[in-house]
């Protein structure tokens, strides 16, 4: 029996995508003609079983636009079919490229999910360290263009908030930039001067 599970992880968010289950026929002992036309069926059970874990993973995991929308992903399985998805044509490359870890679990479903998690928590830092990284970065980059889509600061921020002009929102915690800053900033969807919160109707002119 193969049970697959699809989730996503964000923050500390766990969130179920998907599941389905799948009668996996186990290796036949006996030999003669009854031995392959039972391999044979095994191996199309197989091939199923990977072609629909392959399409359900574009589902889930591929933007309308064609594009990743994660920024990795964990093969997890108490099995070898999970190496066989990573290393199949059918696995869609843009995911392919996405693959973090590959690691054994000891049942499947929700229980199987959460163990997943724990065993990739190392790889899983690593990527949600860089992703700030390059977050905190591409707003620094705005502040040295002096481009003014971006603000900082709780005042400010909040303001830019209730207009919808806040792209990305970004809270530091314990870092270094948190005291030049206020601990709170954004990245803007468009240029702002944040100098004319102040003047009377600001709202309604970057509203329209």
């Amino acid at each position: 029996m193969g049970k697959e599970l699809f989730g996503t992880l964000r923050g500390n968010s766990r969130e179920v995508l998907d599941k389905f289950t799948v009668y996996l026929p186990k290796k036949h002992g006996r030999g003669g003609q009854s031995k392959l036309r039972f391999d044979r069926l095994r191996m199309e059970s197989r091939h199923n079983y990977v072609r629909k874990a392959a399409e359900l993973a574009i589902k889930h995991f591929i933007d309308p636009a064609g594009i990743p929308n994660v920024a990795g992903l964990i093969l997890a399985g108490s099995a070898n079919i999970k190496t066989e998805l990573s290393q199949s044509n059918l696995f869609d490359p843009r995911l392919q490229s996405k693959v973090l870890k590959v690691v054994d679990i000891s049942c499947g479903g929700e229980i199987g999910f959460n163990q997943a998690i724990e065993l990739s928590s190392e790889v899983l830092s690593s990527v949600k360290f860089i992703q700030e990284r390059r977050l905190i970065g591409i707003f620094l980059e705005e502040i040295s263009l002096d481009s003014g889509k971006f603000v900082y600061g709780l005042e400010d921020t909040v303001k830019a908030l209730e207009i919808g002009a806040v792209k990305t929102l970004i809270v530091w915690e314990d870092l270094d930039i948190n005291r030049g800053f206020g601990g709170i900033g954004g990245i803007l969807h468009y240029q702002l001067d944040v100098g004319s919160f102040d003047e009377p109707d600001a709202y309604e002119d970057y509203s329209e």
